[in-house]
């Protein structure tokens, strides 16, 4: 009975102690995770814009009268030369203005001529003593007084010439006619633009593009190809930016100086690359980057603990793939890039250092 009861005791200590250990908590395996050695590498960074090919210079092109349009000899896409005769309005009203300044200018001579021939009348009596000083002067007078209307008739004579010219357009310079903005029997106001001229020379590749496309410095030239022939590139360097922003499209103008030897047309549409000068970035995976208090953020691992904490940081740019780190992470730190979601400040994470990316 003795025995019984012992052997007894020793199978309930036993069963106790398997009790007592099923009941006790496993430990955590620790999260594996992938991770990266933040390191700054040198990015190479551009961009591709497209744009237009204009002339470098450009000039609109208006009558100085007013009048109605009786002739266009040009169209859109001519080549013209300097001095070449575009357009003319009616001249009625300004051949009749030359009549009458011509008319005023003739009665101006000839009053002038009548007192030439006073005055000089005058100088003879006054030295034979036969007439008086103030009768001299007098004659004087009336000779300045003469002259002095036929330089004003002379003066509005040729305004009137001047103006008769007007009603004839020509070219300044040779070129190119790439607009046209007023038909036969129009009636033309001055200064209103009829034809817009490219001159021959030198062209720009112009592009519309955003102020932060230009804010850093630019790596040299750029190059420059058609949009229907990427193949051939054109070395182009950049001539000039608009210190202005277009309020209507919120862009900036920026000109890219292209040879006038360049087999690319007026008008054509291009598109320009362009790199920025290298610089050393910490740039990691889009798969590392998380969200703190609504802000961009990553997880860090204390390699000596392999804990992981949050961390906010500041995003230079954002590229296909991958984002450069503006401040908040250091060289040297370890970045989890795999298994952020499930992961806790405090946690104890298992990881392998990869290469950085």
């Amino acid at each position: 009975m003795r025995t019984i009861l012992i052997a007894t005791a020793i199978v309930c200590a036993i069963s106790l102690g398997s009790c007592s250990d099923e009941s006790r908590p496993a430990e955590p395996t620790p999260r594996q995770v992938g991770v990266v050695v933040a390191k700054p590498e040198p990015l190479v960074q551009g961009g591709a814009i497209t744009g237009e090919v204009r002339a470098r210079v450009q000039t609109d092109l208006s009558f100085r009268v007013s009048g109605k349009i009786i002739e266009r000899l040009v169209e859109v896409g001519q080549s013209v030369r300097a001095g070449q005769l575009l357009a003319r309005i009616d001249p009625e009203e300004q051949k009749a203005d030359l009549d009458v300044a011509a008319a005023n200018l003739q009665s101006a001579e000839a009053q002038q001529t009548q007192a030439q021939l006073a005055f000089d009348r005058q100088q003879s009596l006054f030295r034979t003593q036969v007439t008086t000083r103030a009768a001299l002067d007098q004659a004087q007078e009336a000779l300045l007084t003469a002259q002095a209307s036929t330089k004003s008739a002379q003066a509005l004579f040729e305004t009137a010439q001047d103006s008769l010219s007007y009603t004839e357009l020509k070219a300044d310079a040779d070129g190119v006619i790439t607009a046209r903005n007023a038909e036969v029997g129009q009636v033309a106001q001055a200064a209103q633009v009829v034809f817009t001229l490219a001159h021959d020379g030198d062209r720009d590749a112009v592009f519309e593009v955003v102020e932060s496309a230009f804010l850093r410095p630019i790596d040299g030239d750029g190059t420059v190809a058609l949009l229907s022939d990427p193949t051939q590139k054109i070395t182009a360097k950049v001539r000039e930016i608009s210190p202005t922003i277009d309020s209507s499209t919120g862009t900036i103008k920026v000109k890219v100086a292209i040879s006038s030897d360049a087999p690319i047309p007026l008008g054509a549409p291009v598109v320009g690359r362009f790199n920025y000068l290298s610089q050393d970035v910490i740039q990691l995976p889009w798969s590392a980057m998380t969200s703190k208090d609504g802000k961009p953020a990553i997880w860090i691992v204390d390699p000596t603990s392999s804990v992981v904490s949050a961390r906010t940081i500041d995003v230079a740019d954002y590229e296909t793939g991958s984002f450069v780190v503006k401040s908040g992470v250091s060289a040297g730190e370890v970045v989890v890039t795999d298994g952020t979601k499930f992961l806790r400040p405090g946690e104890i994470v298992s990881y392998v250092k990869e290469a950085s990316k």
